[in-house]
């Protein structure tokens, strides 16, 4: 991430802005390996088949990916229905996490979407990890384990593949800013929540498409400080710097803000090129965590003034990838 010349237009945020330059045996196994992520609109084929699964209910799979094989828990709607298109969310654990984690805190299950929780491979220091973190394994390419599990998905359920989201928390937060750069003619909107922006989750970012983004994080955040600062070695930015590397990035002209009950303020950015709007919850006394989990999401408090996951519902569901000229 290269910071550069102050950006007056968005001082109604509380610290300095600046300008970001970014640099560059399963019911979904694919049908063949690709040779490199697919990064377009895919037609699901997998509406004109029927599924085993019963809706309602999770289960485990996996699949191979470069060469590995990679488990995922996959969840169906109470109302899923072959040949219906429905809505895909993939949510991303974080550092050492497990996807069930994610899947319990979230609430994720209970909206009327395929809630899909991948699992990461082991990092260098043996725990879970993703893409774009300095613990991640050099040799896992988690964009195309993306590819090869929506291929997969699409192939066996009736996924919309106007309507694919991605969200993730702490290290699946910044992968998934990471697919935001990588994957943006296939995802159509992305959400963070308390995530580590580590220096590779910007590549790629160089002249990708703008996209819809949306991002919750807490002012006591001790384990990503909402200030920046380092984390495994690696440098963190400011959430105000990191979000207003976004606006520049799509072209983003009209900032405004409002407060929500006692702890919640909302600042959103409008005039975005191809409506790609972004959005960002700062949230007073929030530690590591998902705002308004069900259960215990991390260290330090949680939200009851907002729900991050009827939030980002709300926000996927004016963003859909068809809206968009790709």
């Amino acid at each position: 991430m290269k910071l550069a010349r102050p950006l007056a237009v968005l001082a109604l945020l509380a610290v300095p802005i600046w300008l970001w330059v970014p640099h560059g045996a399963s019911a979904a196994e694919p049908a063949a390996a690709q040779a490199a992520p697919v990064d377009s609109r895919v037609a699901s084929a997998g509406c004109d088949t029927s599924t085993d699964l019963a809706a309602g209910k999770t289960v485990q799979q996996s699949i191979t990916s470069g060469g590995r094989t990679r488990p995922y828990f996959l969840h169906l709607p109470a109302g899923y229905q072959d040949g219906e298109a429905t809505p895909l969310i993939l949510a991303f654990h974080g550092h050492n996490g497990t996807g069930a984690d994610v899947e319990a805190y979230s609430g994720i299950d209970d909206l009327d979407a395929i809630a899909v929780y991948p699992v990461g491979a082991a990092g260098t220091d043996g725990g879970t990890s993703w893409q774009s973190a300095p613990y991640a394994s050099d040799d896992v390419d988690d964009v195309q384990f993306v590819s090869d599990l929506l291929d997969g998905l699409q192939g066996s359920l009736c996924v919309d593949p106007d309507r694919i989201y991605a969200t993730g928390k702490s290290n699946g937060g910044g992968f998934t800013a990471l697919l935001a750069c990588r994957l943006p003619h296939r995802i159509a909107a992305f959400a963070t929540v308390s995530a580590a922006f580590y220096p590779g989750t910007t590549t790629g970012c160089d002249g990708s498409q703008p996209v819809p983004y949306l991002d919750f994080h807490g002012v006591a955040d001790t384990t990503v400080p909402y200030a920046g600062g380092t984390s495994h070695g690696a440098k963190l930015p400011s959430l105000t710097d990191w979000m207003n590397d976004w606006v520049e990035h799509n072209g983003c002209t009209e900032p405004s803000s409002r407060t929500i009950g006692s702890d919640v303020t909302k600042y959103f950015w409008l005039g975005c090129t191809q409506d790609a709007t972004v959005v960002h919850y700062k949230i007073a006394n929030d530690g590591h965590t998902w705002p308004g989990d069900l259960v215990d999401s991390g260290p330090g408090a949680s939200t009851r003034t907002i729900s991050a996951t009827d939030v980002m519902w709300s926000f996927f569901g004016k963003h859909p990838l068809d809206h968009r000229p790709l």
